[in-house]
């Protein structure tokens, strides 16, 4: 990424005719730096420079696409393309949001707003399923249209017609990134893979890789954004239901049985609910307990660290083992 852009570069490209106050850097993901630009007559935007342009064009694009063929909240895209740097930078301006953090807000919020909000992800979720259809597995881009003039199509980069190989890929990748601290979990998890039965070729929809309250804005208990729509891919419904499920209804309550119905509902408000295996659950877990780092996510808010966020992620992978073990 170049070193000699920054926020204020990319505003004076786009909105030369605007003076820019103040920018305060914000840290949301691995990959992108991220500022808060406000201007001089108080309005406020987000500007992203990521050093992979054509991933972000996919981001951006996607969460256009989710704006306007759903109904959920997500902040208008300003302005988007990439610097003068030879290609390597790329950048999106997109409108500031209202509300604050989801995250630090859900564990203290009432048991009927925790309920109504699982219900709205349960919806999203769904809603993001009926809009976006694939042929095979894998990696989602952008492929064709500017998202304006043009709608913008999406495609599976590389498709893999055979959905158990991919499945069996993607949950390896997962149990192998796993750090030194879950190895006593690696080969249970491994012969949990190998032992699965699955469908042979589910309905290939979007997976939203981080659905979450952790990307989330929320204000006077409902969501005023969904923020994140990078690394996005192409899977069986079950397997994205259970992922987004494990987010939204385990990781903050110790009892997540009201929030995972409420859940349930809000996604059969739309359409019917898909399978989920048992391995579908499992992986799901594998999958969110380390970030694209390699590094041990910490659940809960105040978020646990440390041996506490490895024995969150170690519980749930115990249940759900076991769970298997009882089931075959």
């Amino acid at each position: 990424m170049s070193d000699a852009w920054d926020a204020r570069d990319v505003l004076r490209q786009v909105a030369p005719e605007r003076r820019v106050a103040s920018t305060t850097p914000i840290r949301r993901g691995n990959h992108k730096q991220t500022v808060v630009a406000t201007f001089a007559d108080g309005d406020d935007v987000v500007v992203q420079l990521s050093s992979d342009p054509d991933a972000l064009r996919t981001e951006f694009a996607l969460a256009r696409a989710v704006r306007e063929r759903t109904s959920i909240p997500v902040p208008s895209v300003v302005a988007a393309g990439e610097i003068d740097d030879g290609g390597e930078t790329g950048y999106v301006v997109v409108e500031r949001a209202a509300g604050v953090d989801l995250h630090t807000q859900f564990a203290d919020l009432s048991s009927d707003d925790q309920r109504r909000l699982a219900h709205s992800f349960g919806r999203y979720l769904a809603e993001l399923h009926e809009a976006f259809q694939f042929d095979g597995y894998g990696d989602v881009v952008a492929s064709s249209g500017d998202g304006e003039a043009e709608p913008t199509t999406f495609e599976v980069r590389t498709p893999e017609t055979a959905w158990s190989s991919w499945f069996s890929a993607y949950a390896r990748e997962g149990v192998d990134a796993l750090p030194l601290a879950f190895a006593p979990f690696r080969e249970r998890l491994h012969d949990a893979i190998v032992a699965n039965d699955l469908p042979t070729a589910p309905a290939s929809v979007l997976f939203p890789w981080d659905l979450r309250p952790g990307n989330a804005l929320v204000d006077d208990g409902s969501v005023t954004a969904v923020l994140d729509w990078g690394d996005p891919l192409a899977a069986a419904a079950g397997l994205s239901v259970a992922k987004t499920e494990h987010l939204v209804a385990d990781w903050y309550v110790s009892d997540g049985a009201p929030l995972r119905t409420a859940f349930r509902a809000g996604y059969r408000s739309v359409r019917p609910l898909p399978p989920t295996p048992g391995v579908y659950r499992l992986t799901a877990v594998v999958r969110s307990a380390v970030d694209s780092q390699g590094v041990v996510t910490r659940p809960q808010y105040p978020e646990l660290d440390g041996q506490a966020a490895v024995d969150f992620h170690a519980d749930r992978l115990n249940d759900l083992l076991s769970s298997l073990a009882t089931d075959s």
